[in-house]
């Protein structure tokens, strides 16, 4: 990739300018033995995914996990544990960014709040057609490690 520069407004000296990945965390919540919570889409990409969004400065992969959880679907989260990362530099359309994935619990009736248009619990055989981002690969993944 080819460098960017800009120049310093202080000591006009060219200077390198970085792009890195967005840091973001996604959650799979499992509630009760029913099966796990999607959340539908409210602003593009469109479709199902995994409760999650970036991680604030300052705050930890499992702060923001909980945080997200809470504001996308109004559930405590506990038992949280870290799944896998994922960093597919194409698996958001919109820059690349890396999620680390964790499992929790909650119990609760789960409410579609902030981001999130519908809800609904789904199991391996309910998955919903149309899924957000690489969402589908990761709870595919879960599953198979899940039935181990």
């Amino acid at each position: 990739m080819a460098k960017k520069t800009i120049q310093c407004p202080r000591c006009q000296n060219e200077i390198e300018v970085y792009r890195n990945p967005i840091p973001t965390v996604d959650i799979i919540i499992e509630i009760d033995s029913k099966g796990i919570i999607l959340i539908k889409r409210k602003n593009p990409p469109f479709g199902w995914a995994l409760p999650g969004g970036f991680v604030d400065y300052g705050e930890s992969l499992e702060e923001a996990a909980k945080r997200e959880a809470k504001e996308e679907t109004d559930l405590e989260i506990h038992s949280l544990r870290q799944f896998r990362t994922y960093s597919d530099p194409s698996r958001d359309p919109r820059h690349h960014s890396i999620s680390t994935v964790y499992i929790a619990k909650a119990k609760g009736i789960p409410k579609a709040k902030d981001d999130a248009i519908e809800i609904g619990i789904f199991n391996e055989s309910s998955l919903p057609e149309e899924m957000a981002f690489d969402h589908r690969q990761i709870v595919k993944d879960y599953f198979k490690e899940r039935d181990k």
